[in-house]
């Protein structure tokens, strides 16, 4: 499929906001994994690595998920103004 195909998905306001928790845990886990792979201190008591080639490759990885989240919090901001 191409990266450039957009979708609409539908959701109420409950389960966006268990994507939105569920986007933040991913990109979180990469950023802990990039900074364990450059510092070698672990992030945290439970830190679990998730599996890449190096820090570079996770902090894309957090860097996509954070790009997401933003795509994701500006649409829903748009459609919900406080």
């Amino acid at each position: 499929m191409p990266h450039d195909k957009k979708f609409v998905i539908r959701l109420n306001a409950f389960d966006l906001g268990q994507l939105i928790d569920g986007l933040e845990v991913r990109a979180q886990a990469w950023r802990d994994t990039a900074s364990y792979l450059e510092t070698g201190q672990l992030p945290s008591p439970d830190f679990v690595m998730e599996e890449c080639t190096g820090a570079e490759e996770a902090q894309k990885l957090a860097d996509h998920y954070e790009s997401i989240l933003t795509q994701v919090m500006e649409q829903k901001a748009h459609q919900n103004p406080s």
